[in-house]
């Protein structure tokens, strides 16, 4: 995952409610697959567990994330867990077509979540952070951050 790639990441994050969340986490966890699958091409070993790595933690919050209490979690449990189970074996193998399977679980929850994410207008679950404004600069075609209105408290509520 690219430098700018995790910047756009924890940017959204703060900006995020719960829903965004999950589909930021698939998002992070098909880059790592990505990436995963250019470090098999490279032949780069230490890449590919690195991203292995990467991968397992976003499942592992997946899980975490999870409502027992709701019908669908029990299902999701038993995707995720299979993803792990798939992961450990493409970390063993070091095997692109057990990626491909992760691939084909992941990409349709990602959409899923997409779609009931657009249905979901609560705020953003961090409440403390900094508000950020893109728009045009004086320069031709670039795109500027303005880090505006940042208040007095902007760190951890104790």
């Amino acid at each position: 995952m690219t430098k700018e790639c995790k910047q756009q990441f924890t940017l959204r994050i703060t900006q995020a409610n719960a829903t965004d969340l999950v589909v930021i986490l698939y998002e992070m966890l098909l880059c790592y697959l990505e990436d995963a699958e250019n470090a098999l091409d490279q032949n780069d070993s230490m890449a590919f567990q690195e991203a292995v790595r990467k991968m397992r933690g976003c499942l592992n919050e997946l899980i975490q994330s999870l409502h027992a209490e709701y019908e669908p979690a029990k299902e999701l449990q038993k995707l995720y867990l299979f993803c792990i189970r798939r992961l450990a074996r493409a970390q063993v193998k070091e095997n692109a077509s057990f990626l491909e399977e992760i691939r084909r679980v992941i990409e349709p929850l990602h959409d899923a979540y997409m779609q009931v994410a657009k249905q979901n207008h609560s705020g953003p679950l961090m409440g403390n952070s900094q508000t950020v404004y893109a728009g045009l600069t004086y320069g031709k075609n670039t795109l500027a951050e303005n880090m505006a209105d940042q208040g007095f408290n902007r760190g951890m509520l104790i």
